[in-house]
């Protein structure tokens, strides 16, 4: 029997995830959401998932969704289901999604800034300059925790979901990334300009983050800057 997706608190009273089963080029995989409360209970939803009455249930007990994060080019599947339960939440998507998913009505394009109400809490920086994939990072600074989609897989022995066989034959034969967190293969395919890719990667080193969150794999909870140190190494040595 299939366990129904639900809830977990994170960091407490401030951020909330939900894991969910997601297929993708023929692969089982699963994916992360993350809800972030801010100081007045207002409600950050980013990178939304499949949602359905029990999943909204849970949300609305925790605040008022108020915004709704798309935070890359490749994030983006349940937006509109999003945009349908909560009519009046602002939609923000990272740049190059109007020209993907024209379908996708959206009230800001993030950049490199905070929006104001969330400046303090929630910092951005935008991945800009590869060729096939970008996104926006973001660092929740009270708790020190770096919220990654695709710049960032943690996919290893220590999966806690069934990994099916295509999956670990990409990822241990091909990828060679099981047991070795790397950008997804899009990133590492098309680094594209690595001096501005650089930029926003050493940006993120900056904060100094605690912990991450990930959209595909376990979360990262020792060693953040060493962990990614290695993983994007090929860049900041450009």
């Amino acid at each position: 029997m299939s366990v129904k997706p639900s809830l977990t608190e994170y960091v407490k009273d401030q951020i909330w995830i939900l894991e969910y089963p997601l297929q993708f080029a023929a692969m089982d995989l699963w994916a992360r959401m993350t809800i972030i409360k801010l100081d007045n209970d207002d409600l950050i939803i980013h990178d939304p998932c499949q949602i359905d009455d029990d999943i909204k249930k849970q949300i609305d007990a925790l605040g008022v969704v108020k915004f709704i994060i798309a935070p890359g080019t490749y994030h983006h599947l349940f937006v509109t289901e999003f945009q349908k339960k909560y009519p009046n939440a602002e939609t923000f998507i990272c740049p190059g999604l109007e020209r993907k998913r024209p379908d996708i009505s959206f009230d800001w394009i993030l950049g490199p800034k905070p929006d104001p109400r969330w400046d303090g809490i929630l910092e951005p920086a935008l991945i800009q300059g590869t060729k096939l994939i970008w996104e926006v990072a973001f660092i929740h600074n009270p708790s020190k925790t770096l919220i990654l989609v695709d710049l960032l897989e943690n996919i290893g022995d220590d999966y806690s979901h069934k990994a099916g066989l295509l999956l670990q034959f990409w990822w241990k034969v091909i990828l060679k990334m099981w047991n070795n967190p790397k950008a997804a293969p899009e990133y590492q395919m098309a680094w594209g300009n690595k001096k501005l890719v650089k930029i926003a990667l050493t940006k993120i080193l900056s904060w100094d983050a605690e912990r991450v969150i990930l959209a595909h794999g376990e979360n990262i909870e020792d060693n953040v800057n060493e962990t990614l140190v290695k993983a994007w190494e090929k860049v900041l040595k450009a």
